[in-house]
């Protein structure tokens, strides 16, 4: 199986990466370090699809491990397992993820955020599964957040079709299960966005949805996780500008965690070039908690987190710590990394408050 996977829809010219749209192209890697386009190899959309799936089929299917557990603990046959202990088991199911950079990542950038990010918390025998880098080309200069606004959304129609297609396989897979339960799926789907690939994933997840007609009939995405994410944060709402999207994500996932900070300047800097009136969710979190659908009366499975006591206060001055803004400290800072798991593995909010996991130390609240 690949160490590293990537989908991507910049162009590369004489063979180097640009910040220009090109054509979707697909690429896996076994070395430690893949920063640079030389260490990555392309494969065809068929190929990499083989591998991926072969790379699912490879992991554990969940009731039959959890039996396997529940005989060597209790001395008792794997029938036995209660039926509850192996749904509980479910949270142990493997994923495969998605990353998607943010604003003004070159591509060796993005590269090493997202290897970061399997290393952290998909790889290994306690990792969460595989991760695969969507890779789009976002510009970069403080002038360019409108202009990059506009690149996002046209990069989202390649993301849509990699959910659409993904789509389609769980609904296969859905069908498998209902014939013979260990031919069904062996790993969940989520997505981690940072800061402006959050825009790309929501316009992604609308279009998605309508070229759907709006299904119902299986839960696309099991966890997204919006990190310091650079849209409106009346998003999930229905009288918002971007109210359908919103609505996809939600009905199309699980569970969505925004993780915010009030803390972040480079946020700040961005909603005054952006929607007038209106903060980024990744600075001021939702608007209203929970959101309101207008029909029901609430969104409950949106929720946010305040990162800002995970920050030692260096993060508040400049120069930044190792040159890393606060708009990026969640990725290298280890309890946030740790609660980040947490989420993607589906443990329950109350169970996360409890424990103690959603407040740091390292700033006073």
């Amino acid at each position: 199986m690949p160490k590293y996977w990537m989908i991507s829809n910049r162009l590369f010219r004489q063979g180097k990466p640009t910040r220009e749209v090109g054509k979707v192209s697909y690429w896996t890697t076994d070395v430690d370090d893949a920063s640079t386009i030389d260490k990555w190899t392309q494969v065809s959309s068929a190929e990499f699809e083989m591998q991926l799936k072969q790379a699912a089929l490879a992991f554990p299917l969940i009731s039959k491990a959890s039996a396997t557990a529940f005989t060597a603990q209790s001395g008792q046959p794997p029938e036995a397992m209660p039926m509850l202990a192996q749904l509980a088991a479910h949270q142990d199911q493997k994923h495969v993820g998605f990353f998607v950079h943010g604003y003004n990542n070159g591509f060796t950038d993005a590269a090493r955020r997202y290897q970061q990010l399997t290393r952290d918390l998909f790889a290994g025998p306690d990792g969460l599964g595989l991760c695969i880098s969507f890779d789009w080309p976002s510009l970069g200069s403080i002038l360019g957040y409108l202009p990059d606004r506009d690149h996002a959304q046209a990069c989202a129609a390649d993301f849509t079709d990699i959910l659409g297609r993904l789509h389609d396989w769980l609904l296969v897979k859905q069908k498998d299960a209902q014939k013979a339960p260990e031919d069904g799926c062996r790993a969940k789907i989520s997505i981690i966005a940072h800061s402006m690939g959050n825009f790309l994933l929501h316009r992604a997840m609308g279009a998605s949805w309508k070229r759907q007609n709006q299904p119902l009939s299986v839960s696309l995405v099991n966890q997204i996780l919006m990190v310091a994410a650079d849209v409106d944060n009346d998003l999930f709402e229905p009288d918002s500008q971007d109210a359908t999207d919103g609505c996809a994500v939600a009905n199309l996932t699980y569970r969505v965690t925004s993780l915010y900070t009030g803390r972040d300047t480079v946020l700040g800097a961005s909603s005054g070039l952006k929607h007038f009136g209106t903060r980024r969710l990744g600075r001021s979190g939702l608007a209203k908690r929970p959101p309101t659908d207008g029909v029901s009366g609430s969104v409950d499975n949106v929720w946010d987190v305040d990162c800002s006591t995970f920050f030692p206060s260096k993060y508040d001055s400049i120069p930044f710590i190792d040159g890393i803004p606060i708009h990026g400290a969640y990725f290298v800072t280890p309890a946030v990394v740790s609660l980040m798991k947490e989420i993607l593995k589906g443990t329950d909010r109350s169970a996360l408050q409890h424990r103690g996991l959603l407040t740091g130390k390292a700033w006073p609240a």
